[in-house]
């Protein structure tokens, strides 16, 4: 790899708006996904409780969010929080910061298109035409791949009317589920006596881990009409209108679900299962193609997410030089586009050819996934103090923010490890401990080669800041 970097072409420029901000985070924080799948795990641990779980999970990264704004308020520029904790904290903490968050898009990405598949399969399998897995991964990655290499706009677009429809099909399941009940309080899920103190903080790490994503409008400085102004906007609201769905969704399906033959934490398909209840089972359909097309966005986004971190580190140096190329036409990074979409489809395709069910799959990309988004949080809430005192504008606040976000990060980061969970997670931490040190090795290395190059020092100065 040369150490000198080519004339490189930008980003398509002030391309997206509030709005198509506001998608991103959405679509990668993927509400439906929570409520097809994931609100019986949290069931399963915090039982008729799991809403407040969620309440927290949501505070809690709200603080996140306001360190993280103390960037986006400042300076814009593509590649997410890696530009920020490299303002904050130097190039090497930023560069961890980066390669733990292609970690995390790459996971959610192989976790989207596994959804994808799964909820594909159950729609062919009710018209009769299976189809191999693998081949929906290809349909899956091959089409968002497609929209993210073409034109990012659009890709938004995509995004907003697949996630906006499918929430609003599911926000009309819950209402429909609350007249029947004729919308009163469920007296068990507003029991004091029975809050579970015990298990409340595997809640909290679920929640978190169903809410991470939120930051991914800031990979898109370069790109986003006054960034200054629309990306902290896109994430916090992206934060609080998901954090406001799933809880509302999980008061409504635990309340639904009382009395079922099966419990939540039993059930698969809770969907489905809401439509069976309320005497709608023709909702089924639509339900699942919903779920369908919601996972096909997250992994839209994250391509679309991930793309720029790799686009952004490739022009520091960190990659190949090709990775920090847009394309001549779309002004997409598609080299970097590509490398996410190669694995996004390969990693879950081995898993799936080597006998791996496709939820076993999606399981595991996720939790994995998780973990490479703590370390960037982490690393932003050091970083905001820093980066305000190094520009003359830090007040005692900022400093009590930081700490804050930091004790409450400690949750889900605990939570994590202990208690011991089965295995093959307990190994998970291990194993992302490991890609962690590899990429420690191979930036140090990197930023030795570079530390003297004109144009990546130029590069490192190339963000869009206010007056």
């Amino acid at each position: 790899m040369s150490s000198s970097l080519p004339a490189m072409r930008a980003l398509k420029q002030n391309c997206l708006g509030p709005v198509e901000l506001l998608a991103q985070g959405i679509a990668l924080i993927s509400p439906t996904m929570t409520a097809a799948l994931i609100i019986p795990v949290m069931y399963s641990n915090t039982g008729d409780w799991s809403w407040l779980s969620y309440a927290l999970g949501t505070i809690m990264l709200l603080f996140v969010a306001f360190s993280l704004n103390q960037f986006a308020s400042r300076s814009a520029s593509s590649g997410s929080m890696y530009g920020y904790i490299r303002k904050g904290l130097g190039m090497s903490a930023g560069g961890i910061g980066g390669w733990s968050l292609i970690w995390a898009y790459i996971g959610i990405s192989i976790a989207g298109a596994t959804g994808f598949a799964i909820f594909a399969g159950k729609l062919l399998a009710m018209i009769g035409i299976p189809l191999p897995t693998v081949l929906l991964f290809a349909i899956c990655v091959g089409i968002s791949g497609y929209c993210a290499w073409k034109n990012v706009a659009v890709s938004a677009k995509v995004m907003l009317i697949f996630e906006g429809v499918s929430m609003v099909l599911i926000g009309l399941l819950c209402l429909i589920a609350l007249k029947m009940h004729g919308f009163t309080v469920d007296p068990a899920q507003v029991n004091t006596a029975k809050i579970p103190f015990s298990s409340l903080g595997l809640g909290v790490v679920v929640a978190i881990f169903s809410l991470v994503g939120f930051e991914s409008a800031t990979a898109f400085g370069d790109e986003a009409r006054n960034p200054l102004k629309s990306i902290p906007r896109a994430v916090w609201l992206s934060l609080v209108i998901s954090g406001a769905f799933f809880v509302f969704v999980t008061y409504v399906m635990v309340q639904t679900t009382h009395g079922y033959k099966t419990t939540l934490d039993q059930i698969d398909a809770p969907l489905n299962v809401m439509a069976q209840l309320v005497h709608m089972p023709f909702l089924q359909a639509p339900l699942s193609a919903c779920a369908m097309i919601s996972f096909f966005a997250l992994n839209l986004s994250c391509l679309n997410a991930g793309g720029r971190v790799i686009y952004s580190m490739g022009r520091q140096g960190l990659f190949h030089q090709s990775t920090a190329e847009s394309h001549a036409k779309n002004e997409t990074p598609h080299v970097a586009v590509l490398v996410m979409g190669a694995i996004s489809f390969l990693a879950p395709a081995i898993c799936i050819l080597r006998g791996m069910a496709p939820l076993d799959v999606f399981n595991d990309a996720g939790t994995l996934a998780a973990f490479g988004f703590l370390v960037p949080y982490i690393l932003i809430a050091i970083a905001a103090p820093v980066y305000l005192k190094s520009i003359g504008q830090m007040k005692p606040g900022h400093i009590a923010l930081a700490a804050v976000s930091l004790v409450l990060l400690t949750i889900p980061t605990v939570g994590s490890v202990y208690p011991v969970p089965p295995a093959p997670v307990k190994y998970f931490p291990y194993l992302f401990l490991a890609y962690l040190i590899i990429g420690a090795a191979w930036i140090t290395l990197r930023h030795r080669t570079i530390a003297t190059n004109p144009r990546f020092a130029a590069d490192m100065m190339g963000s869009r800041q206010d007056a």
